[in-house]
């Protein structure tokens, strides 16, 4: 009877070769179910999530929900190519979204009468590729001084080229780049007798490039050029000894990395038919990061995944007060779930606050009725639930002010103490959240989208480091 071999075969890595032993699944049913999905080809899952895409205008969107969905694939789009930099070559790139604008402002003077003196006025399927060509070779020139770079250095002097693109675009030939008025009445994308001009055919146009692009990227991902990133990021001085070109290899990501974020520029020209320096502005950079992150950095799921998350969470559902209301405390109750072991001190977390909610509530209430005239700024029944609970004064600004300093410094004294005083310090801590998202946050909804995305990061990144779809690094030690 043939023995199975158990080692493997000649001219095969072993540490590769039982990867699938090392896979990181999680317990129970959900590793079933990421076993099952490992099993199905990934051009296959690609078809499916791209008919997926195609058939969710169908369901009878209006145009605010369509761009939502054009702000998210949007937003995958620049995560998939910062994946390139960051997540395959580990360049931390912080002018990614220089380039951006680059493609956002080239397609704005090539395809709009911003030139028409000089009689450059050229159609989309023109003026798109010379803009992604141009936006490549700022990438290799970008890298030039910042090859021999890594780290906070290289994160220094992008995060300047991100910082001096806006200061350009502002100040340097307002005639043509218009300044801090920016440039309007840009063509729509049309070519070859046809032009898109509704929310569904730029989300249908970004669906398209967004999975030919996913499809060109993992093809450079299992290719000898994927295999030199991640060399690079892991140990460029032992991939230099490899024969690994390590500065080529590096100008190579910023350059493809460029040129994706330039096409997405491009199209966010046309769709928003204007442009401005405050579209590209570092907060922008941070939502990128963010969903990179969320995502997890390396993959192509991951940053796609990511990059929707962000975007969906930011323009659809906290935009509404109530909805933003169920992800606050959504997160908060995921938070104590991950967290707090055993269950019995999840319970006593619980009622304490519960109890010293109202406890407050009543001596404040008992003290001066204006201590909680204000009410919950929540609606439904989140307000219901909370409005003989939380305390919020008449005067709720002031108040939100003074309690979100005093938040921070709580949420300082829950890392710096351990053991059972950080159990009860908890419970003065979850409450006055809640007293400051009624009473402050709920009414500045821009402030609090920014707060509660870097919540939702941080509770995924105690969860699950990695990412949602990120592979967890595996060391030989």
């Amino acid at each position: 009877m043939a023995v199975e071999p158990t080692d493997p075969a000649v001219g095969v890595d072993e540490w590769v070769a039982r990867s699938e032993q090392r896979r990181d699944y999680l317990p129970g049913w959900r590793g079933d179910v990421q076993r099952a999905a490992a099993r199905v080809g990934w051009w296959p899952r690609l078809a499916l999530a791209g008919l997926l895409g195609f058939a969710i205008p169908q369901f009878g969107l209006n145009d605010f929900q369509l761009q939502v969905g054009i702000n998210a694939l949007l937003l995958a789009l620049l995560a998939v190519g910062l994946n390139v930099a960051v997540g395959w070559a580990g360049l931390l790139d912080l002018g990614y979204v220089a380039f951006y604008g680059f493609g956002a402002y080239g397609f704005a003077l090539l395809s709009s009468n911003q030139l028409s003196a000089s009689g450059v006025h050229l159609p989309a399927y023109e003026s798109i590729p010379i803009v992604m060509v141009a936006a490549a070779i700022l990438g290799v020139l970008v890298g030039l001084p910042s090859r021999r770079l890594i780290g906070d250095y290289l994160a220094i002097i992008t995060l300047f080229l991100g910082e001096a693109f806006v200061e350009f675009t502002n100040n340097v030939a307002p005639s043509k780049l218009g300044g801090p008025n920016g440039i309007v009445a840009i063509d729509p994308i049309k070519g070859f007798g046809s032009q898109i001009t509704t929310n569904k055919g730029y989300f249908y146009l970004l669906l398209i490039l967004l999975v030919v692009t996913v499809a060109v990227l993992h093809l450079l991902d299992t290719s000898r050029t994927g295999r030199a990133w991640r060399a690079v990021r892991e140990d460029p001085l032992a991939a230099g000894l490899m024969t690994i070109p390590v500065n080529k290899v590096k100008l190579m990501a910023f350059s493809f990395g460029a040129m994706i974020a330039a096409l997405a520029g491009t199209v966010f020209a046309a769709q928003q038919i204007s442009v401005f320096p405050t579209d590209f502005d570092t907060t922008f950079l941070i939502l990128i990061y963010a969903g990179l992150i969320l995502g997890g950095a390396g993959s192509i799921g991951g940053a796609v995944l990511g990059g929707l998350v962000v975007a969906i969470t930011l323009d659809g559902f906290l935009r509404s007060p109530t909805q933003a209301g169920y992800i606050f405390y959504g997160v908060i109750l995921l938070t104590l779930l991950v967290k707090l072991r055993p269950w019995v001190r999840l319970g006593a977390v619980l009622a304490a606050t519960v109890a010293f909610g109202l406890a407050v509530h009543a001596v404040a209430s008992a003290v001066s009725a204006s201590a909680v005239a204000g009410g919950p700024q929540s609606s439904g029944w989140i307000a219901d639930a909370v409005r003989d609970w939380v305390v919020v004064p008449s005067n709720a600004q002031t108040f939100g002010n003074v309690g979100f300093v005093v938040l921070v410094c709580l949420l300082i004294g829950l890392v710096q103490v351990r053991g059972r005083w950080r159990t009860v310090l908890l419970v003065p801590t979850l409450y006055l959240a809640a007293c400051v998202w009624e009473g402050r946050l709920v009414a500045e909804p821009s402030i609090t989208r920014q707060i509660l995305i870097g919540a939702i990061l941080i509770v995924m990144m105690n969860a699950r480091p990695q990412g949602l779809l990120g592979a967890r690094r595996v060391e030989v030690v």
